[in-house]
């Protein structure tokens, strides 16, 4: 099939690419009008395609700074990008040597739209903890919410982002009856995340497990996966707090491996 030459569509397409490309390469929200005089485009054709963006979800717009910023579909293709081999090469001996230290399952997952995909399950080869039956195997998807793998990757997102994820109640599944049910306790959820520097969930995707996730992030300072381990809650170890501190280390290996760095605090 040949295509026609000179579509008038090519030129709308470009600038629509311009205008992501630049929103990718700003550290924050960017107005219309700096969009149009940055791109030398007439801002009645910037308002245009961002409407369509938005619409699509690759931009979001930010009405407190009148500004728009890279949306969920945007980070998704990001993350699809990561998510072939080079990305799961690089995990999973990191993985291996996680799962041999911990002595328990430990897995690399990313963010599907408000859902958690698992792309690699590594377990130790021996102990009760290599007996301990998961859900999360390869392809599994849950909701992000839920995992300490997803409230990882939530918790770097900005609250847009969140917001645009979670805009309806019935976002809000449960799989044993508890779990944030609304946007205000998710957020409070994410901020203790933020705090500790490592995300947990307990008796919230399986009664009886608990989890702890730490994200990676790629060479913007985003998040765009993480690691997470799960055991037994009723077992007195591992403490949480020293799962969390030996996942952060191997997420920083992983980060470093795929020429990321952690967002600058603040």
């Amino acid at each position: 099939m040949n295509r026609p030459a000179g579509s008038s569509t090519s030129p709308a397409v470009g600038r629509a690419l311009d205008i992501l490309v630049r929103l990718a390469q700003r550290p924050g929200p960017v107005q219309a009008a700096a969009l149009a005089r940055d791109l030398d485009l007439p801002r009645s054709s910037v308002y245009h395609i961002l409407s369509v963006l938005v619409d699509r979800g690759f931009v979001v717009y930010m009405p407190g700074e009148q500004a728009y910023g890279l949306g969920v579909t945007s980070f998704e293709i990001g993350s699809a990008y990561l998510r072939h081999e080079p990305l799961e090469r690089l995990a999973q001996p990191i993985l291996h040597r996680l799962a041999m230290q911990l002595g328990q399952a430990v897995h690399l997952g990313i963010l599907h739209g408000n859902e958690t995909v698992y792309l690699l399950k590594e377990r130790p080869t021996s102990g009760p903890a290599a007996e301990v039956s998961l859900i999360t195997d390869i392809g599994v998807r849950l909701p992000a919410h839920l995992t300490a793998n997803g409230r990882a990757i939530l918790a770097a997102l900005p609250d847009a982002q969140v917001k645009a994820l979670y805009s309806r109640r019935t976002d809000f599944i449960t799989r044993t009856g508890h779990g944030p049910r609304t946007l205000t306790e998710l957020r409070r959820t994410l901020a203790e995340a933020r705090a500790r520097g490592w995300a947990e969930e307990v008796d919230l995707v399986t009664t009886g497990l608990r989890s702890v996730g730490t994200a990676v992030f790629d060479h913007n300072g985003r998040a765009v996966a993480a690691l997470s381990t799960t055991w037994r809650r009723q077992l007195a170890y591992p403490e949480p707090e020293a799962v969390g501190q030996i996942l952060s280390a191997g997420a920083e290996r992983l980060t470093s491996h795929i020429s990321g760095h952690a967002p600058s605090p603040g």
